[in-house]
């Protein structure tokens, strides 16, 4: 069955990004119950600022799960990537990530690698960015896998990263690795500035997508743009998908509505 789940971002320098609330932990969990999700998405600015137990028992309290962590604020406040030129600041992002990793095992629920994927470009090639990347991740999938969790990687629209950016690059890339624990974020808005096709794209992915960002091609809530989403859900019901479809948007106009909307067309396309 697929399920719900909303952004709770605890990183005050992406207050402007796609994410959904912004006023704290205890904050975001009471509104993700309010509006009916499943379970809440943590970016946090590092996972030794977060204590489990009291996490723990707060998702508890409100019967909400842990669908994913992200690892984005590596990016955004150290600028750590797996791909950087200089081995101390992969040696960096690798254990950044791993503690992310870490928490989240802990509570059945994967990391995600989304902007500290880094890039190609100056004087690191394509073929030395993804060889270092391989590199990671043949490290990182396997300490997921010991804590029965996966990894999931994220292809970025061309303006965030020119690694990949489409599902069949990514997959293609993540066929090289040793690791089979890696598996695909898919990404709505990121899908429709890159595949000619969403749904088609989805069922390439298959079994291996892990986890998907349910937002509308102009990164607000689902119904608040053009996204054609009767494709997208019956593609989602075709493979079987069993995941988090989570709302990974901007709070606009405002949270509220941003989560009352996608739990309107959560409903519509997968609780009817």
């Amino acid at each position: 069955m697929i399920r719900s789940a909303i952004t709770v971002c605890l990183v005050p320098e992406s207050r402007s990004g796609p994410f959904v609330f912004h006023d704290g932990l205890e904050a975001g969990l009471a509104q993700a119950k309010e509006h009916g999700f499943d379970a809440v998405e943590i970016f946090p600015p590092h996972a030794d600022d977060l204590d489990g137990l009291a996490l723990r028992n707060q998702l508890r309290a409100h019967g909400l799960q842990l669908a994913a962590m992200g690892t984005g604020a590596g990016w955004v406040r150290r600028k750590l990537t797996l791909t950087d030129p200089d081995p101390h600041v992969r040696m960096c992002a690798r254990d950044f990530i791993g503690a992310v990793i870490d928490f989240a095992g802990g509570f059945g629920a994967p990391a995600i690698i989304g902007s500290m994927q880094g890039r190609w470009g100056g004087d690191v090639s394509r073929e030395q960015a993804f060889a270092w990347l391989k590199e990671e991740l043949d490290q990182l999938g396997p300490r997921a896998h010991a804590l029965e969790s996966t990894l999931l990687l994220e292809p970025l629209n061309r303006y965030e990263s020119n690694l990949f950016n489409t599902v069949a690059e990514t997959l293609a890339f993540l066929d090289t690795l040793r690791t089979k624990n890696v598996k695909l974020l898919c990404d709505l808005f990121h899908m429709n500035l890159e595949e000619a096709d969403i749904a088609a794209a989805l069922r390439l992915a298959g079994p291996r997508l892990g986890h998907v960002h349910f937002a509308d091609s102009n990164r607000r809530a689902i119904g608040l743009g053009h996204t054609d989403v009767a494709p997208i859900a019956a593609a989602l019901k075709d493979i079987g998908y069993a995941g988090y479809v989570s709302a990974e948007v901007l709070p606009q106009p405002d949270a509220a509505t941003a989560a009352r909307e996608t739990m309107a067309s959560f409903r519509k396309w997968f609780r009817p």
